[in-house]
């Protein structure tokens, strides 16, 4: 099973840009959905979202305050509020490692979700950042639906 908003932004990263195609959603969750080059939907990743890890981290860490979600200056933090920080960035390694087991190297890699803007600052991994990727594989979904009939 897969969620509905998943198999959405597989029909818009499908529809809307280059496939083969990895989209990184950064929401509650973070979601990695991979496309290959025949626009097919063939799986992915699913981790706690950046948000509810560094809430986790503040709650169950003595030493760990809550620091504010923004770009690191560094990909090496020099002290624990940069290292939180920088732990947005761990999905270049997702990324890059689909890239090889999809042996396709150029596929296109959409950032969105409600922290893709940030998450984008801090990498070079995305070629396309767009926050409305999930509404619009919705709206292409109804689109096909009503020729269908």
């Amino acid at each position: 099973a897969v969620g509905a908003d998943r198999i959405a932004n597989a029909v818009a990263a499908e529809t809307f840009y280059d496939a083969p195609a990895i989209v990184v959603d950064f929401g509650t969750a973070t979601n990695i959905d991979v496309i290959d080059e025949d626009g097919y939907y063939i799986g992915g990743a699913i981790a706690p979202g950046i948000r509810i890890s560094m809430d986790a981290l503040a709650a169950r860490a003595a030493k760990l305050a809550s620091v504010p979600l923004e770009a690191p200056e560094h990909a090496i933090g020099r002290d624990t509020e940069e290292c939180i920080k920088v732990a947005a960035a761990m999905a270049e390694g997702l990324v890059a490692r689909m890239k090889r087991e999809l042996g396709r190297e150029d596929a296109t890699v959409i950032a969105t979700g409600g922290l893709a803007g940030i998450v984008a600052d801090s990498t070079d991994a995305f070629d396309v950042v767009d926050g409305q990727l999930t509404i619009k594989g919705i709206c292409e979904i109804y689109r096909r639906m009503q020729e269908l009939g």
